[in-house]
């Protein structure tokens, strides 16, 4: 039996998690001293945007890829987590790295880092700057892995711009209990000089940001100030100081993307030195693609289990703030009845998380996240569902969640959601 093509990068994968105890120990010391011993690639990159932010991260930069693309500008990206394949985290040009290109990148690392400890995103980052700094490209769209202060991504020390999307409550263990202290490390990423695009925030994290940004001289592109971007006439009114656009909605669904897209372009408006025509911005728009992210699945077996006329739809959401956006496209969905199948991590609020959909959400099967080493039990799901104000049973699989639901007299919607670990098997698996 022939191998996947992709087993070669997983066997030197998982010999990189054994390098740390930890998969998550917040440190810039370990990545510089890998890169400085890589000839210090971070220093040899095309014009960087870098982002941080609760949620959006991904959003944004999928969206800045597609304008910028679209403009006909090479753009490199580094994105977290993957879905399905480790590949999915580094975009050469355009295109995912190559296994053989990878494999031969995380080796040239693993040799240079030796024995030293060091954890599994430092060293898979600094994989990225080596393959950003070789391959001839106009701009690296970096989002950040977590938080922004400590993140590895923050050896950067030079962008042409950074964004900090919406702020919520998530990794309270590693970023701070409050929303204060969650902002303050994600706005560890703006540096003196470089154009700060700001989502609409809390007024917490706000005014954080606002403080960070006076003290080392980042100038601040706020929205609501600096520029804003609405639902108009179909499609999305964007103001800023330069530009005055209409444009169509994007192509990722939810009330939340119209924000989302409107970072993107407020950083686009900053990229002087890259400029990108409305007609680009808008054709990037209609072709936005991000997995995961309300995605509607149109076949596989999932699919074949529900009646005709059913939906299936897919996101990865697992915090308050991805809640609330989910509940914002939820709010629109009132043509029928909303089944929710969920799974989290045991570091994940659930309460927090589904509260926001508890008006809107007819039923909840809870699901074990299966091959999750950290999955929250299906019953505990279940039950801070329950606590929340929804109908919820814990099912043994997916599969049976959805036979359950099917079981269901009236056309429904199903969302499968709570977590990207989650929606990385059902991709793998089910798509």
């Amino acid at each position: 039996m022939s191998e996947r093509p992709q087993a070669r990068s997983d066997r030197v994968l998982a010999r990189l998690m054994r390098l740390h105890p930890k998969r998550i120990d917040l440190s810039l010391g370990r990545i510089e001293r890998l890169l400085a011993a890589l000839g210090n690639p971070e220093e040899r990159l095309p014009p960087v945007v870098h982002v941080a932010g609760t949620n959006g991260k991904g959003s944004v930069v999928a969206t800045l890829r597609a304008c910028l693309e679209a403009g006909g500008w090479r753009v490199h990206a580094y994105t977290s987590p993957h879905l399905v394949r480790f590949h999915e985290r580094i975009r050469l040009a355009g295109a995912l790295i190559e296994e053989e290109a990878l494999v031969a990148l995380l080796e040239e690392c693993e040799r240079a880092n030796g024995a030293a400890p060091i954890t599994f995103f430092e060293i898979t980052t600094a994989a990225a700057f080596l393959a950003f700094a070789r391959t001839p490209a106009d701009i690296v769209l970096l989002e950040t892995g977590l938080g922004g202060r400590l993140d590895a991504t923050n050896l950067v020390r030079r962008p042409a711009a950074t964004a900090i999307t919406p702020i919520s409550l998530d990794h309270q263990a590693f970023l701070g209990p409050t929303i204060a202290a969650i902002a303050g490390e994600k706005a560890g990423i703006l540096k003196p000089g470089a154009p700060a695009i700001v989502a609409p925030q809390p007024p917490e994290a706000q005014a954080v940001i606002a403080q960070r940004a006076a003290a080392i001289g980042a100038p601040l592109y706020c929205w609501g100030r600096e520029w804003r971007c609405l639902p108009a006439n179909g499609g999305l009114r964007y103001e800023g100081e330069r530009w005055h656009l209409d444009l169509p909605r994007p192509a990722l669904p939810g009330p939340h993307q119209i924000v989302n897209a409107g970072t993107a372009i407020a950083c686009l408006e900053q990229l002087t030195g890259l400029p990108v025509s409305p007609q680009a911005i808008a054709e990037g728009l209609r072709r936005i693609e991000w997995p995961a992210r309300l995605q509607r699945l149109g076949r596989g077996p999932l699919v074949a289990m529900l009646p005709a006329g059913w939906e299936l739809w897919l996101d990865g959401g697992h915090n308050p703030g991805a809640g609330e956006a989910l509940a914002a496209m939820a709010a629109l969905w009132r043509d029928r009845p909303l089944h929710l199948v969920t799974g989290m991590l045991n570091t994940k609020d659930a309460a927090g998380f589904l509260r926001p959909l508890a008006p809107y959400a007819k039923t909840l099967w809870a699901v074990t996240i299966p091959g999750e080493e950290n999955a929250l039990a299906a019953e505990a799901i279940a039950a801070a569902a329950v606590a929340v104000g929804i109908a919820a049973r814990p099912a043994p699989s997916l599969a049976a969640a959805l036979a359950a639901i099917a079981g269901e007299r009236e056309r429904g919607r199903v969302l499968i959601c709570g977590s990207l670990h989650l929606a990385g098997v059902v991709l793998a698996d089910h798509g």
